[in-house]
């Protein structure tokens, strides 16, 4: 029986991109040169990498010119992603990290990196040579904005079919626009965007350094929270994550990460017309913000209950850098919200499913989402008043497809169940070896690697890693953070027989 997905059109697209991932290894290289370190552990897998995508391109005919399907799209996008990060985990293992000794840690800590969760398997990060430190924030860095949208801006071929491989990497059900663009403009726009947030946020760190206002804020340090903070990952080269950075820093930190959870293509339409009344208009944007102040709130009343900070200055502060790290996705902290009253943890916890916009570089539901389907739960509320009335769903003025809804309605409930199983999952394998996992943890686990958020809950916590957790179970989440990252349908579809039949 013929295939109904043209897998060689998928395969030839995977070696374009892998050829490119190859040249991403020499950024380590030269910063291993730099500190008398080898360069081994990133030139024998940066040749890998381009061997691998010269050789899919010479094994598959030249397919340029042919349509790319929503079938060939989610082929692309799940292999892509399986794929990096087994190129990335090899520095770790070729390099003699001894904390990354075991492939498993090695495949989560690059698959944490790439899909920008932030999770660790490490127990001393400071432990970590520079150049393995790098190496660990530039895969942050490249997951932050997707791989595949860097590929398309930079490679003419994947224009062919583009715009429904620029949607299959954007997380998030929004639109593209401005429509009339073209998908390797669609595609710049985003990196400049990103570029952009992650360079004025590094230079706006390092000056906090260079004036002394934070004199541990080293131009590595400024450039690893940076790109963290906008690719909303989290991984920071302090074990303390942000906890011992002075306040104004964490100020521009949680700044940073609120730029970073709003459409990026929203910021380059504002930065081209200047017209911030329309920006504010954006019903999603408008949510967004909202979510993240009543967190704040519901934080900050424990916080000063609790007597848990002492100053109006720090408790606003603490209690506003964590409700937008884990809203955000990136998951940096600068309190150790396990130890704090069940109130913040459960927030916490609901925090993790919310996420920011669409057309971000957040994981986890995305605001738009929930807006749409409490959108839709009024309409059928109305509908029961009144059968007979025509009532559109709305989101900033603009009626959204039916299909757009069943879509969302899909989206989350195939997320919700894809959670439990998870967290089911976790349980089981804790059992099996006599684990003593709790079943708050464990739901903290799933929920953060599902979301992409990173830390979770007792030894997870935002000071501590998942080292504990069984091979098993970090392969489970390793698998949860793929799926949060590729919005989990391009995973879901290749296990369904519709998907290769005709």
């Amino acid at each position: 029986m013929p295939l109904g997905v043209d897998v060689l059109v998928a395969l030839d697209l995977v070696g374009a991109v892998l050829k490119w991932l190859a040249l991403a290894f020499a950024a380590p290289v030269a910063v291993a040169l730099a500190n008398g370190e080898s360069t081994l552990p990133f030139l024998i897998p940066g040749i890998a990498v381009g061997l691998a995508g010269l050789g899919l391109d010479r094994l598959t005919p030249d397919r340029t010119g042919l349509a790319l399907g929503p079938r060939e799209v989610f082929l692309v996008v799940a292999v892509i992603w399986v794929l990096v990060p087994a190129f990335g985990a090899l520095p770790f293992l070729l390099g003699g990290v001894k904390q990354l000794s075991d492939p498993v840690d090695a495949y989560f800590e690059s698959m944490s990196g790439f899909t920008a969760t932030g999770a660790t398997v490490l127990t001393h990060i400071d432990a970590l040579a520079r150049d393995m430190l790098f190496w660990r924030q530039l895969t942050h860095w490249l997951g932050g904005m997707g791989i595949i949208i860097l590929a398309v801006a930079i490679l003419p071929r994947l224009r062919v079919g583009g715009r429904r491989l620029l949607q299959g990497e954007i997380q998030g059900p929004g639109e593209l626009e401005p429509l009339g663009a073209t998908v390797r403009d669609l595609a710049r726009r985003l990196w400049k965007v990103y570029v952009g947030v992650s360079a004025a946020g590094a230079l706006a760190l390092a000056v906090v350094g260079w004036t002394g206002l934070d004199p541990t804020m080293k131009p590595f340090d400024a450039f690893s929270y940076a790109t963290s903070a906008a690719a909303t990952g989290g991984f920071a080269p302090d074990p303390e994550s942000v906890r011992l950075l002075a306040p104004i820093t964490q100020w521009i930190i949680c700044a940073l990460m609120v730029i970073a959870g709003i459409n990026l293509l929203r910021i380059h339409s504002l930065l081209l017309s200047r017209r911030l009344c329309a920006f504010a208009r954006d019903d999603e944007l408008r949510l967004y913000l909202a979510l993240l102040v009543l967190g704040s709130l519901v934080i900050v009343i424990e916080l000063f209950g609790s007597q848990t900070v002492h100053g109006v200055e720090s408790g606003v502060r603490a209690a506003s850098f964590q409700a937008v790290s884990v809203m955000t996705t990136t998951g940096f902290a600068s309190l150790d919200w396990t130890k704090l009253g069940p109130l913040v943890t459960l927030t916490l916890l609901l925090l993790m499913f919310v996420g920011a916009s669409s057309g971000s570089t957040t994981g986890s539901v995305k605001v738009v989402r929930y807006l749409m389907l409490a959108r839709l739960a009024r309409r059928e509320l109305e509908h029961a008043l009144h059968p007979e009335i025509v009532v559109p769903v709305r989101v900033s003025g603009v009626a959204i497809d039916e299909s757009a809804l069943r879509s969302a309605v899909m989206f989350v409930v195939l997320y919700l169940f894809v959670f439990a199983l998870g967290a089911l999952s976790l349980l089981l394998d804790a059992r099996r070896v006599g684990g003593q996992l709790g079943a708050f943890e464990a739901l903290g686990a799933a929920a953060s690697c599902l979301g992409n958020v990173g830390p979770a809950f007792g030894s997870a916590g935002p000071f501590g890693s998942y080292a504990e957790f069984t091979d098993l179970s970090k392969v489970m989440l390793s698998v949860l953070m793929l799926l949060g990252r590729v919005e989990i349908v391009p995973i879901a579809v290749l296990f369904t027989r519709s998907f290769w039949g005709r």
